[in-house]
């Protein structure tokens, strides 16, 4: 026989869970928090850009066909502008201990579709030094790619600039917490319904009925001793009043 459960049920079982279901919820984005705050460092990006121009002197008639021979070298520049032919200038004219690929790993290279346009974006613990690791690999690469590929059609459209109070590009404080809320929801509601499922303890008559498929006809009341008690002290005290009575009123009848 398959087994249903009606909605009633299921929020019968968040109820009885309510408890455990927000504390783990609120557990887990404080620990999102505190992680976000005190533990990940805060990393700052700043990009620069440059164009791919037509080269010059090119007739009118064969403008696009230029546009189109531009837009096909851009995959190429990305790759040489994160070469250790850029980079290793890179290194020495911002004076860093780092090698090429690890100033690679700081780099990323894309392109609008359809565009002349590469963008190189800088990420670092300072937006500073983002900004000047993002400016130096444009200007380099500007400087060194009419050597490696004679060509001179690349020119930089803007440079990466720095602001007062720059805000971290990482982490972001409000997604992660906003992750763990719905992460810390979502096991807490998983959980309880796991231990509903896992509970096989008989509680009400309903549970009887259900696991051997027989109606319950009575039930016999669970008292206790103070119940006793109670009930000793109540009934004679009834019983005195109810004597009372009765001897008041043979009383009268005999006067």
């Amino acid at each position: 026989m398959e087994e249903t459960i009606s909605l009633k049920e299921i929020f019968s079982v968040l109820k009885k869970r309510i408890l455990m279901i927000l504390s783990l919820t609120i557990a887990f984005a404080a620990i999102a928090l505190l992680v976000s705050y005190f533990l990940i460092t805060p990393t700052y990006k700043a990009s620069a850009s440059i164009v791919v121009n037509q080269e010059e002197n090119v007739d009118v008639s064969a403008l696009n066909t230029a546009i189109q021979s531009n837009i096909s070298l851009i995959n190429t520049y990305k790759i040489v502008m994160t070469s250790p032919v850029i980079l290793d200038e890179v290194a020495k004219e911002m004076n860093l201990s780092l090698s090429s690929s690890e100033l690679a790993e700081k780099l990323e290279v894309t392109s609008e579709a359809d565009t002349q346009i590469i963008t190189v974006t800088a990420t670092d613990t300072s937006q500073a030094k983002a900004a000047e690791l993002a400016n130096t690999t444009v200007n380099i690469f500007q400087n060194e790619i009419p050597e490696l590929m004679n060509l001179e059609n690349v020119k930089p459209l803007s440079l990466a600039e720095t602001t007062e109070n720059p805000s971290p590009a990482s982490p972001n404080v409000a997604l992660n917490t906003a992750i763990a809320l719905v992460l810390g929801a979502l096991i807490g509601i998983g959980l309880a319904f796991l231990l509903e499922y896992l509970d096989n303890t008989v509680k009400t008559e309903a549970d009887i009925e259900k696991r051997i498929g027989v109606p319950v006809i009575g039930v016999i009341s669970h008292m206790t001793e103070e119940d006793m008690q109670s009930n000793r002290q109540y009934v004679p005290n009834t019983e005195r009043r109810q004597v009372r009575r009765d001897y008041s009123g043979q009383k009268k009848k005999t006067v």
